[in-house]
């Protein structure tokens, strides 16, 4: 796997941060991605060994996933007070191997559940404030003319991390907000004719405020599809609400990079890229998987849906599924997983037409009437 480089922690044209590595192209007749090598510079950080991906996961390697997890989720949960629901979330998607969205209000901690997130993964993140005038470059990277050397340089943007933040998301226009879709599917960058492959675990922690609010843009449906979960924080119960006041608006008030520095690091990239990898191993049976194409036709049919679920939106349930399993210590994937994960999994994906909008009708309730009128058989 190529390096992935350094940057700094924002996106834009101009870099305060370290000098950036010009990542190696991708060879076009390579198959598959390279495997993570250890780190040889200091203390032994490296994952389990890898292990033929074709053998079942076992019982042992499962545990060891659910402890990693409940101790990143208990670590999140320290910061964000209240909302462990939201951690576990986080941690899921992060199993699936896949990219979250977490849509709500100004304010509520979307942006510091997202940081402590990676601070608990001890993970590299960077972080793009998307504006209406970010640039596409300014996210994947662009090509720049070294005249000392009279040749173009790849100067790569800040979605050359592990995290990347994408905050704001929609605050920017559609054509930048697009320039994400490569790298969230197929975990590449192509520019000037160039393919260049991002790091593992690779994890897109976007947020959007509500589409009424003023300077916003609706994210187009390729890239909705793309997040393999949404969800929301809401706000703090009050309890939570109380403490976070007398720790930032006290005499002596702790900014965010105090809260952040108090994060312990509970595991390693590479033990993640490692259990992702372990993830996909846990068996789901034929019977899961035509639950699961039901469950899809029954989206596409409904009367009050105009876009029902994609054969995208099929494969991302039954890798949530597969993830919630392991996260409750289970070696296959049972039909509560696949109804514990459907709620985020779905939701954002399914479009209802304007009659049932104009009845109130929401996305949620159809995906409730969808389960509830699905038989497992």
């Amino acid at each position: 796997m190529s390096s992935a480089p350094t940057s700094s922690a924002t996106a834009g044209p101009a870099s305060t941060g370290p000098e950036h590595v010009r990542p190696e192209p991708v060879d076009p007749d390579a198959s598959g991605l390279d495997p993570v090598g250890p780190d040889t510079t200091g203390p032994d950080t490296t994952g389990p060994e890898p292990i033929d991906p074709e053998l079942p996961i076992t019982e042992a390697e499962v545990r060891e996933i659910a402890a990693e997890a409940e101790g990143v989720i208990a670590e999140i949960s320290t910061i964000v007070e209240g909302k462990r629901e939201v951690a576990q979330i986080a941690l899921l998607v992060l199993l699936a191997g896949g990219h979250l969205l977490i849509e709500d209000i100004p304010g509520v901690g979307k942006t510091m559940l997202a940081k402590s997130l990676a601070a608990a993964l001890g993970a590299e993140r960077h972080r793009i404030q998307f504006t209406p005038d970010l640039l596409p470059g300014d996210v994947t990277g662009a090509s720049i003319f070294n005249q000392s050397t009279s040749e173009f340089e790849f100067r790569p943007g800040a979605v050359f991390t592990q995290i990347l933040l994408a905050d704001e998301i929609n605050r920017a226009s559609p054509k930048t907000q697009s320039a994400l879709l490569e790298a969230m599917e197929e975990r590449q960058v192509s520019v000037d004719g160039t393919t260049y492959e991002l790091e593992e675990p690779f994890m897109v922690v976007a947020t959007a405020n509500p589409v009424e609010m003023e300077g916003t843009y609706r994210l187009p449906e390729a890239q909705r599809d793309r997040f393999l979960a949404q969800t929301s924080m809401g706000y703090p119960v009050p309890s939570a609400e109380s403490r976070m006041l007398a720790a930032q608006a006290g005499p002596v008030p702790r900014g965010d990079r105090d809260v952040l520095d108090a994060v312990r690091t509970r595991t390693t990239p590479e033990r993640i890229a490692e259990h992702v990898r372990r993830v996909r191993r846990i068996h789901a049976s034929p019977q899961i998987l035509d639950y699961v194409v039901r469950l899809a036709d029954a989206t596409r049919s409904h009367p009050q849906v105009s876009l029902g679920a994609s054969p995208r939106a099929a494969v991302h349930l039954v890798r949530a599924a597969k993830a919630h399993a392991a996260l409750v210590g289970r070696t296959y994937v049972d039909p509560e997983d696949v109804r514990a994960v459907i709620m985020p999994v779905w939701r954002h994906r399914m479009h209802l037409t304007p009659q049932a909008l104009s009845r109130g009708g929401s996305a949620g309730e159809l995906v409730d009437q969808v389960l509830k009128g699905t038989s497992l058989t």
